[in-house]
């Protein structure tokens, strides 16, 4: 198997519980959009052969006129989304080629994860064929009517571990897995589940609590906190492409 890694960012959601003017990879994080956050833990990593940033059609020209002169620095390319997320990540791996031996999705709302834990990641998915972010719940989980919001009963959280990315497969997994979506049972929210569906074993790396999904403007200000607190601990990278900072907008 080629030790190359292709990464696929998904960024074409409609960013329903987010609110505001801007869809949340599009925001700005620190003056720098989220999804250029995410993007950059990888287009820099090296193995790592290409970036897919997946937008909505809608976003293509305003992503191209806002954040296209990017591409040229890196190794990145634009992908027109799909209705749904496996959508969006299906054509991204149409684009994907035999020679890569590893594909990796991450949440393009993900952007403070750290490198250590993309490292160990790659590494057990370059072992085991299949690997994922995650870390064990720890607070107690309770069953609740959706009418009533009665309790119904307490779900025990022994060996329970609540899924991160980045997620990473053999490439020819996870084309395997999407040739048979419409075998896929319902529910099915992650690609590691695809996979495991076709019986590959797919491990578990320890994530981290920094790690989370940016989801709505609470998770937004948790995310600036954590960014000035690594802050005072080490300097800023420059952007990619010239010396210049993003305005709020996410311009440069």
């Amino acid at each position: 198997m080629s030790g190359q890694v292709a990464v696929v960012i998904p960024a074409a959601g409609k960013s329903s519980r987010f609110g505001g003017r801007e869809k949340k990879p599009f925001t700005a994080l620190g003056g720098r959009p989220v999804w250029l956050r995410a993007a950059e833990l990888f287009w820099s990593r090296p193995g790592v052969a290409r970036v897919y940033v997946v937008v909505a059609p809608d976003d293509r020209e305003d992503f191209r006129t806002r954040f296209g002169h990017l591409l040229a620095f890196t190794n990145a390319e634009l992908v027109d989304g799909g209705a749904e997320r496996f959508d969006s990540v299906a054509n991204a791996l149409a684009r994907v080629t035999p020679d890569i031996g590893l594909v990796a999705v991450h949440d393009a709302v993900r952007p403070l994860t750290p490198p250590a834990v993309i490292d160990a990641v790659f590494a057990a998915a370059r072992e085991h064929g299949a690997a994922m972010a995650a870390v064990p719940v720890t607070d107690t989980l309770k069953q609740v009517d959706a009418e009533t919001r009665r309790v119904t009963g307490t779900v025990s959280r022994a060996g329970l571990w609540q899924a991160q990315t980045p997620q990473a497969f053999r490439r020819d997994w996870l084309v395997d897995a999407y040739a048979r979506r419409a075998e896929w049972a319902e529910g099915v929210t992650d690609d590691a589940q695809a996979v495991e569906a076709l019986g590959h074993p797919v491990v578990v790396v320890p994530g981290s609590p920094t790690n989370f999904k940016i989801t709505t403007r609470d998770d937004l200000e948790l995310a600036e906190a954590v960014l000035a607190a690594r802050d005072t601990k080490r300097p800023e990278p420059k952007p990619i492409g010239g010396s210049r900072a993003f305005d709020e907008e996410g311009m440069w």
